[in-house]
C-alpha cells in the first residue's frame, strides 16, 4: 500500500479536550504516544487508548476522539482536514503549536499521531475490506519502532520530509495489517494461503508477473505439482480457482493504473496480461460495470 493523499499530524492536548471527526477519510490511524484517549463512534462503539496503542478506523463513520467519553466536542474535523469550532469558525492557525503539531498546548499531557489516507486504491481495498470498521492493536501486544519514529519525524521539516513521512506511514500501516491478519481467523483466505508451500509461490508468481500468459497448467508446472492437484489445492486455500483469482488481480491492477496514471488502455492491457484493449475492456466491464474509459473519467 502506498500513501496517497496522506495527512500526518501530531496532536498535543491538555484535558479536557474532545473533537468530532467528520473528515470522511476512508482510513485513519491514531497512535497514542503519551497520556490517554478514547474513541466513541456514532454507532456507540467505545475504545479506550493508552500509550503505544494504535487504532485503525476504516470507512467514513463519524466518531469522537477525546480525553474522556464524557467530554463534549469542542472542535470539528471536516473533510480536507479543515478544523473549526462547533459554530464553524476556522481554527487552522489558532491551534497550531509547531511543525505539523496541533492542539491546545505545545507539551500536552495527551499526545498522539493521527494519519489519514484520503485516497484509495483497488489493491488496498482487497485488504481493507477484510477489516472491521474500528480495531486496536494494544501496545503490550505488539512491538514496533515505527510509532515513535513517526512521532519524532512528524515534527521535523526539510527537503523530502513529506515523502519520507509518507513512506513511514506506509510501513506502519503494513505492520499493523500484517500483525492483525496474522492473528485473525477472519483474514482473507489468500493472506494465509501465501504460507502454503504450493499455493504461496503460485500467488507470488501471479502478483509479480500479471502480464505473463498464465494457465493452470503452467502455474502448476512452475510450483512443481500436477495440474489437477494444484487446482484443487489452490481453490481450497484461496477460495476460488487460479484463473478466477488471476483475473481479479489483473483487473484490480488495471483499475489502479486507470486511476493513477495516463497510460493508454492498450498499454494497460499489455501490462496486466490482456492481448488486446477490447479483451481488457470486456473483462473490466463485467467486473466493474463500466468501461475503462468511463472508470478513468469518473476517478479524475
Amino acid at each position: 500500500m502506498r500513501a496517497r493523499g496522506a495527512f500526518i499530524l501530531r496532536m498535543s492536548l491538555d484535558p479536557p479536550w474532545s473533537m468530532s471527526i467528520r473528515d470522511d477519510a476512508p482510513l485513519t490511524l491514531i497512535c497514542v504516544t503519551h497520556g490517554a484517549a478514547v474513541i466513541v463512534t456514532a454507532s456507540g462503539t467505545r475504545v479506550d487508548l493508552a500509550p503505544g496503542d494504535v487504532a485503525v478506523a476504516r470507512g467514513t463513520e463519524h466518531y469522537r476522539f477525546a480525553d474522556s467519553a464524557d467530554t463534549e466536542p469542542q472542535v470539528v474535523i471536516h473533510p480536507g482536514n479543515r478544523c473549526t469550532t462547533l459554530n464553524g469558525a476556522d481554527l487552522r492557525f489558532e491551534m497550531s503549536v509547531g511543525v505539523r503539531t496541533w492542539g491546545n498546548s505545545a507539551a500536552g499531557a495527551d499526545r498522539a499521531i493521527v494519519a489519514t489516507y484520503d485516497g484509495g486504491s483497488e489493491v488496498s481495498s482487497r485488504l481493507l475490506q477484510a477489516l472491521p470498521t474500528l480495531f486496536v492493536l494494544r501496545g503490550d501486544d505488539w512491538h514496533t519502532p515505527l510509532v515513535d519514529l513517526l512521532a519524532d519525524e512528524a515534527g521535523r521539516e526539510g527537503p523530502g520530509q513529506e515523502a519520507f513521512l509518507d513512506r513511514l506511514l506506509d510501513l506502519l500501516l503494513m505492520d499493523v495489517l500484517r500483525t492483525r491478519f496474522d492473528r485473525d481467523a477472519h483474514a482473507p483466505a489468500w493472506w494465509h494461503a501465501e504460507r502454503d508451500a504450493v499455493v504461496g509461490p503460485a500467488l507470488r508468481l501471479i502478483y509479480h508477473n500479471p502480464g505473463h500468459p498464465w494457465t493452470v497448467a503452467n502455474l502448476a508446472a512452475a510450483v512443481g505439482t500436477s495440474r489437477a492437484a494444484f487446482a484443487r489445492r489452490f481453490a481450497d486455500r484461496v477460495g476460488e480457482s487460479p484463473i478466477a483469482f488471476l483475473t481479479g488481480w489483473r483487473l484490480t491492477l488495471a483499475a489502479d493504473m486507470l486511476r493513477s496514471g495516463d497510460s493508454t488502455i492498450a498499454a494497460i492491457a499489455h501490462e496486466v496480461g490482456y492481448a488486446t484493449p477490447f479483451a481488457l475492456s470486456s473483462a473490466f466491464k463485467r467486473a466493474y460495470g463500466t468501461s475503462p474509459t468511463a472508470y478513468r473519467a469518473a476517478a479524475a
